[in-house]
């Protein structure tokens, strides 16, 4: 590992399909990877369909290897929370199912600890009207998602489901978070 790396953390993340979060998440300055693939569930080396079906108590989840001294993990978590509904058990729009919960899986108690303390500030702040229902746990295992998903909006902008529910995402990330984006 050089120096570079060793500057480098993981957060694990799951908000909704994986295609809007990696698309979002990708922009902002210190994001250096974002890893779509499925997390949360005993079943061993998932698929796509398993997790679809819902068989396998996965979730969608994005791995974000981020330089921490450009990108705290708490405004990680800001722009992560910021793309999707994190009062919406189990569902995000018209996506529904266990796979799709909104869920933080920190890496360590520090990560644990700072994702508590956001979600206890937006709380208090009352950024939603409804309480937000976000599920904390220890990442066990990351099991990566097929090759083609990998970067799928990239790929397949024009696709319709990519126009209508990844792109207003990556349009909100664009203006909340100007000053946090690549250049």
């Amino acid at each position: 590992m050089n120096a570079n790396q060793a500057t480098r953390e993981l957060a694990t993340l799951g908000g909704g399909c994986f295609w809007c979060i990696e698309a979002a998440l990708e922009l902002l300055d210190g994001v250096d990877k974002v890893e779509p693939g499925y997390a949360g569930g005993p079943t061993p080396h998932p698929t796509y369909r398993d997790v679809c079906n819902g068989n396998t108590g996965h979730a969608e989840v994005v791995q974000v290897t981020f330089d921490p001294s450009r990108l705290s993990y708490p405004e990680l978590l800001t722009a992560f929370f910021a793309v999707h509904d994190p009062t919406t058990l189990n569902r995000q729009g018209a996506d529904a199912g266990t796979q799709y919960r909104s869920v933080i899986f920190h890496h360590n108690e520090k990560q644990q600890a700072e994702a508590e303390a956001l979600i206890a500030n937006f709380t208090a702040e009352k950024i939603w009207d409804r309480p937000i229902v976000t599920q904390l746990a220890p990442l066990e295992k990351f099991y990566p998602a097929e090759e083609y998903h990998q970067g799928y909006f990239r790929a397949n902008p024009s696709q319709p489901y990519c126009q209508a529910v990844v792109s207003p995402k990556v349009a909100k990330i664009r203006k909340v978070f100007a000053g946090k984006l690549k250049t």
